[in-house]
This record gives structure tokens, sequence and C-alpha cells, in this order.
């Protein structure tokens, strides 16, 4: 009887745990759901304020008024980033408006090519035939083009909506990021207590070790790739390249993925050679190879202050995060995935100490 006794409340306990465990797995599910479509931005924003959490203590200890250093770093980098969208967006719309009428009209033309262009080798004498043909009577010349112009429209037009959702996404995290700089010494509290919770008395080392990762790569990857950027942006809009802020976006995307810039950089400086081949070109040509060497020099310095992450780890980040979130899983999922190849490290490292505590 008292066995029969124990084996029911061992079944009624079983039965308890596991609607308990169904409930919380229940919970936790739609809870994910809840919070899938801002994970993202949440994530990006949690990684900008362990960032910049250095910059503004610096700042308070020299201005004091944490809130409003937070506050100010807010407004100038929405700022930096809404003002020149709202006008590169005027300047596309209006621009396409003008196409769109000249296309109707007839009036749409290009200049013919420099003679230079038939200099270039393998693909000199096509090149210019064919922009030659089209400086002549440019509708008929891309009139063979139609579906590929139609289909490279489109996917131009979708990129740029892709774009302008990845600013406004920008904009929200940092937002976020604010919030949890103005309360960082509870959000600090409040991950100590996750990780001690999860790792015990390794925890304040797991914690130290993820916020060290964070810094270097976003200082050592996307910091450098961000330089370099602006850096090609500037020689690109003084040189008056066509597309400056197209090509200078794709030149951060392949520092980011750790691919040679220098692949942009190259057909640019033949493009403007086409031009002309003055002072300024050769001027420019100088400064877009610097720029384009440049990563070589500034990613040892920054990410030496933090720890060592293999560039392969970086490029299967950013462009799997790329694919599965956009744009900004560019960013979130190289320093992500950085962030769980450091701490899977820690963890091997820590168990083959361990274990040779026990053999010894």
């Amino acid at each position: 009887m008292l066995d029969f006794q124990q084996r029911e409340e061992k079944v009624n306990l079983a039965i308890e745990i596991a609607i308990k465990l169904g409930l919380l797995a229940i919970v936790i599910y739609f809870s994910y759901l809840i919070a899938k479509p801002f994970m993202a931005i949440v994530i990006w924003g949690i990684i900008i304020a362990i960032a910049i959490a250095p910059l503004v203590d610096n700042l308070e200890k020299r201005f004091a008024h944490r809130k409003k250093i937070i506050i100010a770093l807010t407004v100038a980098v929405i700022a930096a980033l809404l003002i020149p969208t709202y006008s590169l967006s005027g300047k596309m719309i209006e621009s396409s408006q003008t196409l769109v009428h000249a296309m109707k009209d007839g009036n749409i033309s290009i200049p013919p090519p420099a003679e230079k262009v038939k200099e270039w080798p393998l693909i000199g004498e096509k090149t210019y035939s064919f922009l030659d043909a089209a400086s002549k009577n440019l509708k008929d010349t891309l009139a063979p083009f139609s579906e590929e112009i139609k289909e490279m429209a489109t996917s131009i037009f979708s990129a740029i909506g892709s774009g302008l959702g990845t600013i406004f996404m920008f904009v929200g995290s940092m937002i976020i990021a604010a919030v949890f700089l103005i309360a960082s010494e509870s959000s600090i509290k409040f991950y100590k207590n996750i990780s001690s919770r999860i790792l015990g008395k390794k925890g304040d080392e797991w914690a130290t070790l993820s916020t060290l990762t964070v810094r270097s790569v976003v200082n050592g990857v996307l910091g450098v790739a961000v330089i370099q950027a602006l850096f090609a942006l500037l020689g690109l809009g003084l040189m008056g390249v066509p597309f400056a802020g197209v090509l200078a976006i794709m030149i951060m995307f392949l520092t980011i993925i750790q691919v040679p810039a220098l692949l942009i950089i190259g057909p640019v400086i033949a493009y403007v050679f086409s031009q002309g081949s003055g002072t300024a070109e050769i001027v420019f040509t100088i400064y877009m190879l610097i720029v384009g060497s440049m990563d070589g020099v500034l990613k040892p310095m920054l990410m030496g202050r933090g720890v060592d992450v293999p560039m392969l780890v970086i490029l299967i980040g950013a462009i799997g995060g790329m694919m599965l979130m956009g744009m900004i899983g560019l960013f979130v999922g190289a320093v992500v995935f950085a962030l769980a190849y450091t701490l899977f490290g820690f963890w091997i490292s820590e168990a083959e100490v361990e274990e040779a505590k026990e053999q010894a």
C-alpha cells in the first residue's frame, strides 16, 4: 500500500513538473515571438552602449551631468543620420523625376568617352565603342538590355528602401543605447547577476570578457570600416565621382567582411583617369590608395585593446548576420558571432584547467 502511494506521489509530481515546464515553455515561446521584431534593434542598442560607455565615462569625469552628455550624444548621432538621409532622399526623388521626364521626352544623353578609354587593357575598345554609341543614341543602344535594366532598377529601389529602413533601425538602436547608458549601474548589475546565476564564481570574469570582446570588435572592425568609408566618401565627393555615397557604403561593407577595399577603389581610380590625367587625378589616386590600406594600420591598433578574434569569425558573423537581419545584421552578426566564439573558447579553456587540476 505504501509503495503504491509513493508511486502515485511520484507520478503526480512528474505530472506537476511537466505542466509547469510546459507553461514556462509557452510563456518563453510567446515572449520570443513578441520580442522578435525588436531583437536586432535591442541587441545593436546594447552593443552601442557597451562600445561608447568609456567615452561617456570620460566625458562625465570632465564635465559631470551624465544624463545631459548622453542626451547630447544621442541627438548628435541621430541628427548626423537623419539630416543627410533627408537631404539625399530629396535629391534622389528630384533626380528620379528629372530622369523620368527626360526619358519620356527623349532628351537624356551622356557625354562621349575620352580617347584614353581605348587604352584600357582587354576591355578598352569594346567599352569605348559602347559608350560612343550610347552618347550618340542612348535609347537604341540600351534597347537590347531593357529587361536587365528593369531588373536592376527594381533591385536599386529595393536596396534604397532597405537602406532607409536600416537608418531608422540605427536611430532606434541609438535611443535604446541611451536608455541603457543612463541606467548603466542597474544594467551592469543585472548582467553580472545573470552571468553569476549561470556560471557561478566565473560570472564576473565572463561578463568582463564579453564586454572586452564587444568593444574590440566594434572598434577594430566596425569602427575602422566606418572611418575608412568616411575618408573614401570625402575623396570621392571632392573629386566629383558619381554615386560617391554608394561606393563609400560598398567600401565599408568590404572592410567589415575582411575583403580589401581596393577592389572598389581600383576601378574608381581607373574611371577617374579615363576622364583626365592631371595633378588632381594623381593626388586623388595617392589619397585613395592610402585610404584603401589604412585598415591594415588602424585595425591592429584598435583591436589590440580587447581580445584576439580570427578574421574568419568576423567574416562568417557579418555575412550570416546580413543574410538573417539585413544591413543591420552586418554589424550585429559580426559582434555577436565574435562574442560567441570568444566565450566558447573561454569555456573550453576553463574545462581544460579543471581537468588539469583533477589530474594533479
